[in-house]
C-alpha cells in the first residue's frame, strides 16, 4: 500500500481561504445588487404611480397666501386631488365655502357652492349647483355655474345668472365680469331696475 501526501504549505491555506471567501461575497453582492436595482426601480414605479395619481382630505380648511398675503381661504368636506401628465385638479365636495382678501386682509368677496374643481395648472376655479357670490358692498350674483379665473380675477358662466344690487337686479345668460362684480356684461340679458 503506498500513500502519497500532498503537502501544502502552511502559510497559503489563509490566503486561499481568504480569496475563496472574497470571491463568494463578490458573486453574491453581485447578484444582490441586480435584484436590488430591479426592486428599486419597480418600487419608484409604483410609489410615482401613487404619489401622482390621487390625495384626499376631509373637513378641508386651506389658505392660498401669495408673497406673504393671504389671498383666499377655501373650505369643503371633502377633497380628492389629481396630479397626472394629463390632469392637475382638486375636486372639492360641499358645501364648499370660499372666502377672497384683498390686500388689507379684508375679505371682499365669498362665494358659496355645492361642489368645485380648483384646476391647479390654470389657477381656476369651477363652482356647480346653487352658486352663490357676495360682494362687501351687498352685491350678489347666483347661477348653476361658475368659472372663476384668479390669474386676471375674471369670473364667467354660459348659464342663466341673476345678479342683485341695493338698486336694482337684472337676469340673463352669459355671463362674464370682475370677481367683486364691479363690472360685468350679460349676453342676454332681462330684468328691472329701482329708482
Amino acid at each position: 500500500m503506498q500513500v502519497t501526501a500532498i503537502l501544502v504549505p502552511q502559510n497559503n491555506i489563509p490566503r486561499l481561504k481568504t480569496f475563496l471567501s472574497f470571491l463568494v461575497i463578490l458573486l453574491c453582492l453581485s447578484n444582490c445588487s441586480d435584484l436590488n436595482q430591479k426592486q428599486t426601480k419597480k418600487v419608484n414605479s409604483a410609489l410615482e404611480d401613487s404619489l401622482l395619481s390621487s390625495t384626499e382630505t376631509w373637513n378641508l380648511d386651506m389658505n392660498i397666501i401669495e408673497e406673504g398675503q393671504k389671498k383666499v381661504r377655501l373650505m369643503g368636506r371633502y377633497a380628492a386631488s389629481f396630479n397626472t401628465e394629463n390632469i392637475k385638479e382638486t375636486r372639492i365636495s360641499g358645501p364648499v365655502s370660499i372666502q377672497v382678501f384683498d390686500s388689507t386682509a379684508a375679505i371682499k368677496t365669498w362665494v358659496d357652492s355645492d361642489s368645485a374643481i380648483y384646476h391647479s395648472k390654470e389657477t381656476q376655479f369651477e363652482f356647480f349647483g346653487d352658486v352663490r357670490v357676495r360682494t362687501r358692498d351687498d352685491k350678489h350674483l347666483e347661477s348653476e355655474y361658475l368659472k372663476w379665473e384668479q390669474g386676471n380675477n375674471k369670473i364667467s358662466t354660459p348659464r342663466f345668472v341673476i345678479i342683485t344690487t341695493p338698486t336694482d337686479s337684472i337676469a340673463g345668460t352669459g355671463f362674464t365680469g370682475a370677481s367683486d362684480l364691479s363690472s360685468y356684461t350679460i349676453k342676454k340679458p332681462s330684468g328691472r331696475v329701482v329708482f
